[in-house]
Protein backbone atom coordinates (compact mmCIF):
# COMPACT_ATOMS: atom_id res chain seq x y z
CA UNK A 1 0.00 0.00 0.00
CA UNK A 2 1.35 3.41 -1.00
CA UNK A 3 -0.20 6.54 0.48
CA UNK A 4 0.75 10.12 -0.26
CA UNK A 5 0.27 12.65 2.52
CA UNK A 6 -0.15 16.27 1.43
CA UNK A 7 1.26 18.47 4.18
CA UNK A 8 3.94 17.64 6.73
CA UNK A 9 2.93 19.56 9.82
CA UNK A 10 0.78 18.38 12.74
CA UNK A 11 -1.83 16.37 10.84
CA UNK A 12 0.74 15.24 8.29
CA UNK A 13 2.97 13.95 11.07
CA UNK A 14 0.00 12.02 12.46
CA UNK A 15 -0.86 10.51 9.08
CA UNK A 16 2.75 9.52 8.36
CA UNK A 17 3.21 7.95 11.81
CA UNK A 18 0.02 5.87 11.55
CA UNK A 19 0.73 4.86 7.95
CA UNK A 20 4.21 3.65 8.88
CA UNK A 21 2.73 1.69 11.79
CA UNK A 22 0.40 0.03 9.28
CA UNK A 23 3.37 -0.98 7.12
CA UNK A 24 2.43 1.35 4.26
CA UNK A 25 4.89 3.06 1.95
CA UNK A 26 4.55 6.76 2.75
CA UNK A 27 5.30 9.81 0.63
CA UNK A 28 4.95 13.25 2.23
CA UNK A 29 4.64 16.39 0.08
CA UNK A 30 5.14 19.89 1.48
CA UNK A 31 6.34 23.21 0.09
CA UNK A 32 8.54 23.62 3.18
CA UNK A 33 11.33 21.13 3.77
CA UNK A 34 11.79 21.71 7.50
CA UNK A 35 8.46 20.23 8.62
CA UNK A 36 7.85 17.70 11.43
CA UNK A 37 6.96 14.78 9.11
CA UNK A 38 10.06 15.18 6.90
CA UNK A 39 11.81 12.14 8.41
CA UNK A 40 8.69 10.12 9.35
CA UNK A 41 8.16 8.79 5.83
CA UNK A 42 9.81 6.77 3.11
CA UNK A 43 10.00 9.64 0.64
CA UNK A 44 9.74 13.39 1.11
CA UNK A 45 8.91 15.69 -1.81
CA UNK A 46 9.80 19.34 -1.35
CA UNK A 47 7.26 21.00 -3.63
CA UNK A 48 4.17 23.20 -3.76
CA UNK A 49 1.07 21.03 -4.22
CA UNK A 50 -0.43 23.83 -6.32
CA UNK A 51 2.10 22.95 -9.05
CA UNK A 52 -0.19 20.48 -10.80
CA UNK A 53 2.25 19.05 -13.34
CA UNK A 54 4.88 18.31 -10.69
CA UNK A 55 2.18 17.00 -8.37
CA UNK A 56 0.99 14.53 -11.01
CA UNK A 57 4.49 13.13 -11.47
CA UNK A 58 5.01 12.73 -7.72
CA UNK A 59 1.74 10.84 -7.31
CA UNK A 60 2.95 7.97 -9.50
CA UNK A 61 2.29 4.66 -7.78
CA UNK A 62 0.04 6.17 -5.13
CA UNK A 63 -3.01 4.20 -4.01
CA UNK A 64 -4.55 6.93 -1.82
CA UNK A 65 -4.04 10.69 -1.34
CA UNK A 66 -4.45 11.96 2.22
CA UNK A 67 -4.71 15.75 2.53
CA UNK A 68 -3.59 17.13 5.91
CA UNK A 69 -3.73 20.82 5.04
CA UNK A 70 -6.52 23.38 5.22
CA UNK A 71 -5.53 25.63 2.34
CA UNK A 72 -8.54 25.93 0.05
CA UNK A 73 -6.46 26.53 -3.09
CA UNK A 74 -4.34 23.44 -2.45
CA UNK A 75 -7.41 21.32 -1.69
CA UNK A 76 -9.01 22.40 -4.97
CA UNK A 77 -5.80 21.57 -6.88
CA UNK A 78 -5.70 18.16 -5.24
CA UNK A 79 -9.30 17.46 -6.15
CA UNK A 80 -8.64 18.35 -9.80
CA UNK A 81 -5.46 16.26 -10.07
CA UNK A 82 -6.98 13.30 -8.20
CA UNK A 83 -9.95 13.36 -10.56
CA UNK A 84 -7.69 13.47 -13.62
CA UNK A 85 -5.57 10.56 -12.36
CA UNK A 86 -8.58 8.61 -11.06
CA UNK A 87 -7.00 8.45 -7.60
CA UNK A 88 -9.09 8.34 -4.41
CA UNK A 89 -8.77 11.41 -2.20
CA UNK A 90 -9.46 10.78 1.50
CA UNK A 91 -11.26 14.03 2.16
CA UNK A 92 -14.93 15.01 2.55
CA UNK A 93 -15.17 18.48 1.03
CA UNK A 94 -18.81 19.07 1.97
CA UNK A 95 -18.31 18.09 5.61
CA UNK A 96 -15.10 20.08 5.77
CA UNK A 97 -16.85 23.25 4.57
CA UNK A 98 -19.24 22.93 7.51
CA UNK A 99 -16.60 22.20 10.13
CA UNK A 100 -14.17 24.84 8.80
CA UNK A 101 -16.55 27.61 9.87
CA UNK A 102 -17.35 27.84 13.56
CA UNK A 103 -20.44 29.92 12.82
CA UNK A 104 -21.78 27.36 10.30
CA UNK A 105 -21.09 24.41 12.61
CA UNK A 106 -22.64 26.27 15.57
CA UNK A 107 -25.82 26.78 13.53
CA UNK A 108 -25.78 23.07 12.73
CA UNK A 109 -25.58 22.20 16.44
CA UNK A 110 -28.55 24.46 17.12
CA UNK A 111 -30.60 22.96 14.28
CA UNK A 112 -30.18 19.38 15.45
CA UNK A 113 -30.38 20.39 19.13
CA UNK A 114 -26.89 19.22 20.06
CA UNK A 115 -25.85 20.79 23.41
CA UNK A 116 -23.25 23.49 22.77
CA UNK A 117 -22.09 26.81 24.32
CA UNK A 118 -24.69 29.57 24.55
CA UNK A 119 -23.96 32.40 22.09
CA UNK A 120 -23.40 36.00 23.16
CA UNK A 121 -25.32 38.07 24.25
CA UNK A 122 -27.67 35.38 25.57
CA UNK A 123 -24.93 34.33 28.01
CA UNK A 124 -23.07 36.21 30.72
CA UNK A 125 -19.37 36.65 31.40
CA UNK A 126 -16.85 35.12 31.08
CA UNK A 127 -17.01 34.57 27.31
CA UNK A 128 -14.81 33.15 24.58
CA UNK A 129 -14.09 34.99 21.33
CA UNK A 130 -13.01 32.72 18.46
CA UNK A 131 -12.10 33.41 14.83
CA UNK A 132 -14.74 31.84 12.60
CA UNK A 133 -12.30 30.03 10.34
CA UNK A 134 -9.43 29.08 12.65
CA UNK A 135 -8.59 25.56 13.74
CA UNK A 136 -8.55 24.43 17.36
CA UNK A 137 -7.55 27.09 19.87
CA UNK A 138 -5.84 29.35 17.34
CA UNK A 139 -6.76 33.00 17.96
CA UNK A 140 -9.08 32.20 20.89
CA UNK A 141 -9.51 34.99 23.47
CA UNK A 142 -10.95 34.80 26.97
CA UNK A 143 -13.01 37.84 28.00
CA UNK A 144 -13.85 38.17 31.71
CA UNK A 145 -15.95 41.34 31.84
CA UNK A 146 -17.51 44.22 29.88
CA UNK A 147 -14.35 46.35 30.04
CA UNK A 148 -12.28 43.58 28.46
CA UNK A 149 -14.96 43.05 25.82
CA UNK A 150 -14.92 46.74 24.91
CA UNK A 151 -11.14 46.71 24.62
CA UNK A 152 -11.24 43.51 22.61
CA UNK A 153 -13.94 44.89 20.30
CA UNK A 154 -11.74 47.88 19.48
CA UNK A 155 -8.97 45.49 18.44
CA UNK A 156 -11.31 43.10 16.63
CA UNK A 157 -12.83 45.94 14.59
CA UNK A 158 -9.38 46.66 13.16
CA UNK A 159 -8.96 43.09 11.96
CA UNK A 160 -10.50 41.35 8.96
CA UNK A 161 -11.39 38.16 10.84
CA UNK A 162 -14.98 37.24 11.59
CA UNK A 163 -15.64 36.13 15.13
CA UNK A 164 -17.85 33.78 17.15
CA UNK A 165 -18.62 34.92 20.69
CA UNK A 166 -20.08 32.45 23.20
CA UNK A 167 -20.09 31.47 26.86
CA UNK A 168 -16.92 30.18 28.46
CA UNK A 169 -17.37 26.69 29.86
CA UNK A 170 -15.18 25.27 32.60
CA UNK A 171 -14.57 21.54 32.84
CA UNK A 172 -12.57 18.65 31.41
CA UNK A 173 -12.32 18.33 27.62
CA UNK A 174 -12.67 15.16 25.59
CA UNK A 175 -12.28 14.12 21.97
CA UNK A 176 -13.79 11.39 19.84
CA UNK A 177 -13.19 10.45 16.20
CA UNK A 178 -15.90 9.02 13.99
CA UNK A 179 -15.52 7.51 10.53
CA UNK A 180 -18.39 7.47 8.04
CA UNK A 181 -18.97 5.50 4.87
CA UNK A 182 -22.20 5.07 2.87
CA UNK A 183 -24.47 5.76 5.81
CA UNK A 184 -22.46 3.67 8.31
CA UNK A 185 -20.81 5.53 11.19
CA UNK A 186 -18.13 4.14 13.47
CA UNK A 187 -17.32 6.13 16.64
CA UNK A 188 -13.99 5.23 18.22
CA UNK A 189 -12.35 5.61 21.62
CA UNK A 190 -12.90 8.73 23.73
CA UNK A 191 -9.68 10.48 24.76
CA UNK A 192 -9.12 13.14 27.41
CA UNK A 193 -7.47 16.45 26.54
CA UNK A 194 -5.40 18.63 28.87
CA UNK A 195 -4.66 22.24 27.91
CA UNK A 196 -1.83 24.67 28.56
CA UNK A 197 -2.20 28.33 29.56
CA UNK A 198 -3.04 29.27 25.94
CA UNK A 199 -5.71 26.54 25.66
CA UNK A 200 -3.54 24.51 23.30
CA UNK A 201 -3.60 20.76 23.88
CA UNK A 202 -0.50 19.78 25.84
CA UNK A 203 -1.43 16.22 26.84
CA UNK A 204 -3.80 13.47 25.68
CA UNK A 205 -4.80 10.61 27.97
CA UNK A 206 -6.54 7.30 27.34
CA UNK A 207 -8.74 5.72 28.49
CA UNK A 208 -10.59 8.91 29.33
CA UNK A 209 -11.80 9.57 32.86
CA UNK A 210 -15.41 9.84 31.70
CA UNK A 211 -18.34 7.71 32.82
CA UNK A 212 -19.62 4.97 30.52
CA UNK A 213 -22.97 6.78 30.35
CA UNK A 214 -21.31 9.99 29.17
CA UNK A 215 -19.11 8.08 26.70
CA UNK A 216 -22.18 6.45 25.18
CA UNK A 217 -23.91 9.83 25.02
CA UNK A 218 -20.81 11.32 23.36
CA UNK A 219 -20.82 8.58 20.72
CA UNK A 220 -24.52 9.19 20.05
CA UNK A 221 -23.87 12.92 19.58
CA UNK A 222 -21.03 12.18 17.16
CA UNK A 223 -23.22 9.83 15.13
CA UNK A 224 -26.04 12.39 15.10
CA UNK A 225 -23.72 15.06 13.67
CA UNK A 226 -22.15 12.64 11.17
CA UNK A 227 -25.57 11.56 9.92
CA UNK A 228 -26.71 15.14 9.47
CA UNK A 229 -23.70 16.10 7.34
CA UNK A 230 -23.58 12.69 5.61
CA UNK A 231 -19.96 12.22 6.62
CA UNK A 232 -17.70 10.30 4.25
CA UNK A 233 -14.33 9.89 5.90
CA UNK A 234 -13.19 11.04 9.33
CA UNK A 235 -14.35 13.71 11.74
CA UNK A 236 -13.14 14.76 15.18
CA UNK A 237 -15.65 15.96 17.79
CA UNK A 238 -14.49 17.88 20.86
CA UNK A 239 -16.72 18.29 23.90
CA UNK A 240 -16.49 19.67 27.41
CA UNK A 241 -18.15 18.27 30.53
CA UNK A 242 -19.70 21.31 32.20
CA UNK A 243 -21.95 20.92 35.25
CA UNK A 244 -22.27 17.21 34.42
CA UNK A 245 -23.53 17.98 30.90
CA UNK A 246 -21.69 17.31 27.65
CA UNK A 247 -21.46 20.32 25.34
CA UNK A 248 -19.93 20.22 21.86
CA UNK A 249 -17.17 22.78 21.36
CA UNK A 250 -16.24 22.06 17.74
CA UNK A 251 -15.95 19.54 14.96
CA UNK A 252 -13.18 19.05 12.39
CA UNK A 253 -13.92 16.94 9.32
CA UNK A 254 -10.34 15.97 8.53
CA UNK A 255 -7.69 13.73 10.05
CA UNK A 256 -6.88 15.27 13.45
CA UNK A 257 -3.54 15.28 15.24
CA UNK A 258 -2.50 13.68 18.52
CA UNK A 259 -5.65 11.73 19.42
CA UNK A 260 -5.42 9.09 16.62
CA UNK A 261 -1.98 8.04 17.87
CA UNK A 262 -3.31 7.77 21.42
CA UNK A 263 -6.25 5.63 20.27
CA UNK A 264 -3.86 3.42 18.31
CA UNK A 265 -1.51 2.93 21.27
CA UNK A 266 -4.41 2.29 23.66
CA UNK A 267 -6.64 0.04 21.55
CA UNK A 268 -4.59 -1.07 18.55
CA UNK A 269 -7.17 0.54 16.25
CA UNK A 270 -5.40 2.44 13.47
CA UNK A 271 -7.71 5.14 12.12
CA UNK A 272 -5.63 5.55 9.00
CA UNK A 273 -6.15 1.88 8.14
CA UNK A 274 -9.91 2.26 8.67
CA UNK A 275 -9.90 5.36 6.50
CA UNK A 276 -7.90 3.58 3.79
CA UNK A 277 -10.19 0.55 3.83
CA UNK A 278 -13.29 2.73 3.56
CA UNK A 279 -11.98 4.73 0.59
CA UNK A 280 -10.30 1.90 -1.32
CA UNK A 281 -12.49 -1.09 -0.55
CA UNK A 282 -15.79 0.39 0.63
CA UNK A 283 -15.42 -1.43 3.94
CA UNK A 284 -16.09 -0.15 7.43
CA UNK A 285 -16.71 -2.47 10.40
CA UNK A 286 -19.90 -1.94 12.37
CA UNK A 287 -17.88 -1.76 15.58
CA UNK A 288 -14.43 -2.45 17.00
CA UNK A 289 -14.17 -4.69 20.04
CA UNK A 290 -11.62 -3.53 22.61
CA UNK A 291 -11.34 -5.95 25.50
CA UNK A 292 -8.76 -4.17 27.64
CA UNK A 293 -7.28 -0.89 26.38
CA UNK A 294 -3.83 0.17 27.49
CA UNK A 295 -3.36 3.38 29.44
CA UNK A 296 -1.56 6.05 27.40
CA UNK A 297 -0.07 9.46 28.10
CA UNK A 298 0.92 11.51 25.07
CA UNK A 299 2.50 14.90 25.79
CA UNK A 300 4.84 17.54 24.41
CA UNK A 301 7.88 18.77 26.35
CA UNK A 302 10.33 21.54 25.51
CA UNK A 303 13.83 21.44 26.99
CA UNK A 304 16.05 24.53 27.38
CA UNK A 305 19.14 24.93 29.54
CA UNK A 306 18.13 24.16 33.13
CA UNK A 307 14.41 23.84 32.36
CA UNK A 308 11.82 21.39 31.06
CA UNK A 309 8.32 22.60 30.25
CA UNK A 310 5.20 20.81 29.08
CA UNK A 311 3.88 22.64 26.03
CA UNK A 312 0.91 22.85 23.69
CA UNK A 313 1.00 21.32 20.22
CA UNK A 314 2.40 24.55 18.75
CA UNK A 315 5.80 23.31 19.97
CA UNK A 316 5.61 20.52 17.40
CA UNK A 317 4.80 22.83 14.49
CA UNK A 318 7.82 25.03 15.20
CA UNK A 319 10.31 22.24 15.94
CA UNK A 320 11.39 21.47 12.37
CA UNK A 321 11.96 17.92 11.16
CA UNK A 322 11.41 15.27 13.84
CA UNK A 323 12.76 11.76 14.15
CA UNK A 324 11.13 8.63 15.53
CA UNK A 325 12.81 7.18 18.62
CA UNK A 326 12.05 4.18 20.83
CA UNK A 327 12.88 3.90 24.56
CA UNK A 328 13.50 7.65 24.67
CA UNK A 329 14.56 8.47 28.25
CA UNK A 330 12.29 5.56 29.22
CA UNK A 331 9.30 6.61 27.08
CA UNK A 332 8.00 3.85 24.78
CA UNK A 333 8.28 6.16 21.77
CA UNK A 334 9.04 9.78 20.97
CA UNK A 335 8.92 12.12 18.03
CA UNK A 336 11.75 14.55 18.64
CA UNK A 337 14.44 16.84 17.28
CA UNK A 338 16.81 15.80 20.09
CA UNK A 339 20.35 14.72 19.31
CA UNK A 340 23.19 14.03 21.77
CA UNK A 341 24.63 17.27 23.07
CA UNK A 342 21.48 19.28 22.30
CA UNK A 343 20.62 21.93 24.87
CA UNK A 344 17.42 23.11 23.19
CA UNK A 345 15.01 20.49 21.92
CA UNK A 346 11.44 19.22 22.10
CA UNK A 347 9.83 15.82 22.15
CA UNK A 348 6.39 14.34 21.92
CA UNK A 349 6.49 11.56 24.50
CA UNK A 350 4.31 8.47 24.02
CA UNK A 351 4.07 6.39 27.20
CA UNK A 352 1.95 3.30 27.85
CA UNK A 353 1.04 1.19 30.85
CA UNK A 354 -1.43 -1.44 32.01
CA UNK A 355 -3.47 1.14 33.92
CA UNK A 356 -3.48 4.83 34.81
CA UNK A 357 -1.42 4.33 37.96
CA UNK A 358 1.33 2.52 36.09
CA UNK A 359 1.43 4.93 33.14
CA UNK A 360 1.64 7.99 35.43
CA UNK A 361 4.47 6.42 37.44
CA UNK A 362 6.28 5.61 34.23
CA UNK A 363 5.68 9.12 32.89
CA UNK A 364 7.11 10.71 36.06
CA UNK A 365 10.17 8.47 35.77
CA UNK A 366 10.67 9.68 32.17
CA UNK A 367 10.53 13.32 33.25
CA UNK A 368 12.90 12.51 36.12
CA UNK A 369 15.36 10.81 33.77
CA UNK A 370 15.35 13.80 31.42
CA UNK A 371 15.95 16.16 34.35
CA UNK A 372 18.83 14.06 35.68
CA UNK A 373 20.49 13.50 32.31
CA UNK A 374 20.15 17.14 31.23
CA UNK A 375 20.98 18.55 34.71
CA UNK A 376 17.61 20.30 34.94
CA UNK A 377 16.16 21.74 38.14
CA UNK A 378 13.17 23.69 36.80
CA UNK A 379 9.96 21.94 35.69
CA UNK A 380 6.91 23.80 34.38
CA UNK A 381 3.51 22.35 33.51
CA UNK A 382 1.28 25.32 32.54
CA UNK A 383 -2.44 25.30 33.32
CA UNK A 384 -5.30 27.31 31.83
CA UNK A 385 -5.66 30.62 33.63
CA UNK A 386 -8.15 30.95 36.44
CA UNK A 387 -11.26 32.90 35.54
CA UNK A 388 -11.93 34.42 38.93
Amino acid sequence: MHVTVIGGRLQGLEAAYLAKKAGYHVTVIDKCSDVPAHNICDRFCHMDANEKMELRSNLAGTDLIIPTIENEQVLNSLAEVADDLKLPLAFDFKAYQISASKSVSDRLFAEIKVPSPVPWPACGFPIIVKPVGSSGSEGVRLIRNAAELKSSNEQIDKEEEQWVIQEFLAGPSYSLEIIGHQGCYLPLQVTELEMDDLYNCKRVIAPANLSITHQEQFAQIAVQIAQRINLIGIMDVEIILHDNQLKVLEIDARLPSQTPTVVYKSTGVNMLVLLTESYLHGHLPESVLIEKPQAVIFEHVVVTPGRIAVSGEHAVSSAGALSYRENFFGADEALTNYCPGSKNWMATLIITGRNHGEVYRKRNEVIGQIKTTMNINSYHDPLPCRIF
